[in-house]
């Protein structure tokens, strides 16, 4: 686990060191633990090392009433993407990212569909336009 003020400086820290070298960011994802457990989210991030074929995990957790994480964008660009769809689903706020809007889902789409309090049928009506 990583505190979440340290997650750029840890990540930074991965992939430039020359024993390290975790140059690759395979995933980065958010996880929902549910609204009984405390803290109730997670960031994780895959790393891999294309030089040595190491793998390693990193997690930041956080609290519903703070889901603010700093961005790793500056570390690996491909972590704009894995962000975006890790905000649009959970809320999870990058601060920091260069476009955190929603990626998959449409931008008037009403909370973040992969949150376990999150309606199984969804909020109705809602038509596609």
């Amino acid at each position: 686990m990583v505190p979440r003020e340290h997650i750029q400086a840890v990540c930074s820290q991965l992939k430039n060191s020359p024993e390290a070298r975790f140059d690759f960011l395979a995933d980065l994802c958010g996880v929902d633990r549910g609204p009984e457990e405390e803290p109730r989210f997670e960031v994780n991030y895959h790393l891999f090392s294309t030089t040595t074929h190491h793998r390693v995990r990193l997690k930041v957790l956080l609290t519903e009433d703070d889901l603010h994480v700093p961005t790793v964008t500056n570390v690996w660009r491909t972590a704009n993407w894995h962000e975006r769809e890790t905000f649009d689903f959970f809320g999870i706020i990058f601060d920091g990212h260069p476009d955190l809007r929603r990626i998959l889902l449409p931008d008037d789409w009403q909370g973040h569909a992969l949150r376990k309090d999150f309606p199984l049928r969804g909020y109705e009506p809602y038509s596609l336009k």
